[in-house]
C-alpha cells in the first residue's frame, strides 16, 4: 500500500515538473513586445500539420494573417520559440543589412561546426546548404564561380541534350493521334533526374524510357519524404537537435549516401586518369579541388537568367585558402542532386498546370516559341536565345511567385540582435533563436500581389516589375544565404517548356483536378490527386 501510494506521488511528481517545464516553455514571447500565436502544450503552432489538418501553404497562411498590422510575431514549433518575419522592409533588414547576426540556418540537422571542424558532419551535413559560419562562407566562394551566366552557357547544351531527349520520347509514344497522358510530379522528376545526372554526376540516362534505372530509383528513394521513417527523424530533429547532431543523425539512409559518393569519386578517378574533360559540375568540382576554379574580373553579376535570378553577395566573390577533402566536395553533388530533383521539378509541375488551364497564355508562349524557333531555322537555341525571350520569363517568374518550391526559409541567430523599427518596438531576438521567412504567405499577400490566387505572368511585364516589392518575391530566398543554382534552375525550367511547347500542346484530362487541391503532406507543394496533363502533337 505504503509503496503504490509512494509510486503514485512520484508519477504524479513527475507529472506535475513535466508540465511546469513545458508551460515555462510557452512564456518566452511574455517579455517581447510582439504578439504570439497561442500554443497547444507539447505542439506548440505545429498541431494542424503533424495532424494534417491543414495544408503547410494553408497552415502558414493562417499563422501569417493572425496578426496582419504586426511586422514580426511569435509562435512556437513544438516547444521552440520562432520569430515569424512578415514584412518585406524587415526581412530585407534582416537577411541582406544585418545578414552576419543571421548567417546560419537551424542546426535541426547534422552541421559541420562553425569553426571549420567536421565534427561528424553527414553527407548532408557538409553541404553547403547545412555549413555554418566561416566554413559555410569558404564554401560558398568556392562554389560561387561555378554558378555564373559564364558557367551557365558551358553548361546548356547538357541541359538542352535532356530537352531533346524528352521531346524523342513523348513523339515513340504517340499512337492513333491520341493525347499522352502523364501525371507531372512524376514526369518531370525523371526529366529533372537526367539533367541532374548529367550535370552535377557526369553520366547519362533516360528516365522516362529507363523508367527503372538504378539512378533514377536510389534517388527517388533518397527524396522519399513522405515515410514514416522521415517523418520521425524529423521530430526529433526539431526536438533534440544537438542530441541528433552528436548521433550523427541524417535524413538519408547510409546505402544512399555511399552510393552518391562512390559514383562521383569514381567519375572523378576516371578523369584523372583517361585526361577527360566535361562542362559539368564534376569538372568544376576538380577544379576546385585543384584550386584554380575563381571569379573572372570581366564577369558581372547582373539579371542575365531572367527576373527571378538572385545575385551573389560579396560572400560569394571573396577569397579564402581553405582546401576542401573528397567527402567535402562530394556533399556539394549530394545537395545538387536533392535541390535539382525536386525544386525543378516542383515549379515545372505547377507551370505544366497553369498552362493547362489558362490556354490564352499556353497560346501566346507557345507563338513567342514559334517566332523563336523560326528566327532560328529550326536550329537549337542557344543561352542568350533563351534569355531574350520576355513571355517565357514572365510565365516562369509568375509560376515561382504562384508556387514557391521552397515555401519558408529560415535564419538562425548567431549573436544577440537588437530589433528596432524605429517606431517604438524594440527588443533583443536572442542567440540561438530561429527566424522564419514564410516565403508562400508573401506570394499570396494581396498587399504585394493584387488577386493572388489569378495566374497573371503580366505582374512581371517590364512595366509592372518595376513595382515589385524587394523582400516579397523570394523563390530563390535572400540575402547573401540565397540559392547558389537559381541560373541553373531557370534555365531547366525555360528549356524543358521551350522543347515541350514547340512540339505539343498541354490540355486537360478527366484526371485534371481543377481547381487544383495540395496535399497535407509535410514537405512542400504537391497536388492532391496528382497533377495530371494530356500532351497533343501540334504536328
Amino acid at each position: 500500500m505504503e509503496v503504490s501510494l509512494f509510486a503514485a506521488i512520484a508519477i504524479g511528481s513527475l507529472v506535475l515538473f513535466v508540465y511546469r517545464w513545458v508551460s515555462k516553455k510557452y512564456e518566452y514571447f511574455l517579455s517581447k513586445p510582439i504578439p504570439c500565436i497561442k500554443p497547444t502544450f507539447l505542439l506548440g503552432s505545429s498541431a494542424p500539420v503533424i495532424f494534417r489538418t491543414k495544408t503547410l501553404k494553408s497552415h502558414i497562411e493562417t499563422m501569417y494573417n493572425t496578426y496582419p498590422e504586426c511586422r514580426i510575431v511569435g509562435f512556437y514549433e513544438l516547444m521552440r520559440p520562432v520569430f515569424m518575419l512578415r514584412d518585406a522592409t524587415v526581412i530585407k533588414q534582416i537577411a541582406v543589412k544585418d545578414f552576419d547576426f543571421f548567417m546560419d540556418h537551424s542546426p535541426s540537422i547534422s552541421n559541420a561546426s562553425p569553426d571549420g571542424e567536421e565534427s561528424g558532419a553527414t553527407l548532408f551535413g557538409n553541404s553547403l546548404f547545412a555549413l555554418r559560419g566561416q566554413k559555410w562562407r569558404d564554401m560558398r566562394s568556392t562554389l560561387s564561380p561555378a554558378f555564373t551566366g559564364n558557367k551557365m552557357r558551358y553548361m546548356f547544351g547538357l541541359v538542352a541534350e535532356c530537352g531533346q531527349s524528352l521531346i524523342h520520347f513523348l513523339n515513340a509514344e504517340i499512337k492513333e493521334d491520341k493525347p499522352l497522358e502523364y501525371e507531372m510530379k512524376d514526369f518531370f522528376s525523371r526529366f529533372a533526374n537526367d539533367v541532374i545526372a548529367t550535370v552535377a554526376f557526369g553520366i547519362k540516362v533516360n528516365s522516362l524510357k529507363d523508367r527503372r534505372n538504378e539512378f533514377y530509383t536510389n534517388g527517388k528513394q533518397m527524396t522519399n519524404f513522405k515515410s514514416l521513417r522521415v517523418h520521425i527523424k524529423s521530430l526529433l530533429c526539431e526536438m533534440m537537435p544537438r542530441l541528433m547532431q552528436k548521433l550523427g543523425i541524417d535524413f538519408v539512409d547510409s546505402d544512399m549516401t555511399s552510393y552518391f559518393k562512390r559514383m562521383i569519386i569514381d567519375n572523378m578517378k576516371q578523369r584523372d586518369v583517361h585526361g577527360i574533360v566535361r562542362n559539368d559540375m564534376i569538372q568544376m568540382l576538380m577544379e576546385v579541388r585543384k584550386g584554380s576554379l575563381k571569379h573572372q574580373e570581366d564577369e558581372t553579376e547582373q539579371k542575365d537568367a531572367g527576373f527571378a535570378t538572385v545575385q551573389e553577395s560579396s560572400v560569394g566573390r571573396s577569397s579564402h585558402s581553405r582546401i576542401w577533402t573528397d567527402n567535402e566536395l562530394v556533399a556539394q553533388s549530394f545537395l545538387f542532386f536533392l535541390a535539382g530533383f525536386d525544386t525543378v521539378s516542383t515549379c515545372m509541375t505547377f507551370l505544366a498546370y497553369e498552362l493547362t488551364i489558362n490556354q490564352d497564355i499556353q497560346q501566346r508562349l507557345y507563338e513567342e516559341i514559334n517566332a523563336t524557333n523560326q528566327s532560328l531555322d529550326g536550329a537549337p537555341p542557344n543561352y542568350e536565345d533563351l534569355q531574350k525571350m520576355e513571355y517565357l520569363d514572365m510565365v516562369v517568374s509568375e509560376a515561382l511567385r504562384k508556387w514557391p518550391p521552397g515555401i519558408i526559409s529560415d535564419r538562425f541567430c548567431i549573436k544577440d540582435y537588437v530589433y528596432d523599427d524605429n517606431a517604438g518596438t524594440r527588443f533583443v531576438i536572442e542567440k540561438d533563436s530561429t527566424v522564419w521567412i514564410p516565403t508562400i504567405a508573401l506570394h499570396w499577400d494581396p498587399k504585394y500581389y493584387p488577386n493572388p490566387d489569378l495566374f497573371d505572368p503580366e505582374r512581371f511585364n517590364e512595366t509592372n516589375r518595376l513595382q515589385i516589392v524587394a523582400g516579397a518575391y523570394l523563390p530563390f530566398g535572400v540575402g547573401p544565404r540565397n540559392c547558389i543554382g537559381s541560373r541553373l534552375a531557370l534555365m531547366e525550367v525555360k528549356l524543358g517548356f521551350y522543347y515541350l511547347l514547340k512540339s505539343f500542346r498541354l490540355e486537360p484530362t478527366e484526371k485534371t483536378q481543377i481547381p487544383l487541391q495540395l496535399s497535407n503532406n509535410l514537405f512542400g507543394l504537391e497536388g492532391e490527386k496528382g497533377v495530371w496533363v494530356a500532351m497533343k502533337s501540334r504536328v
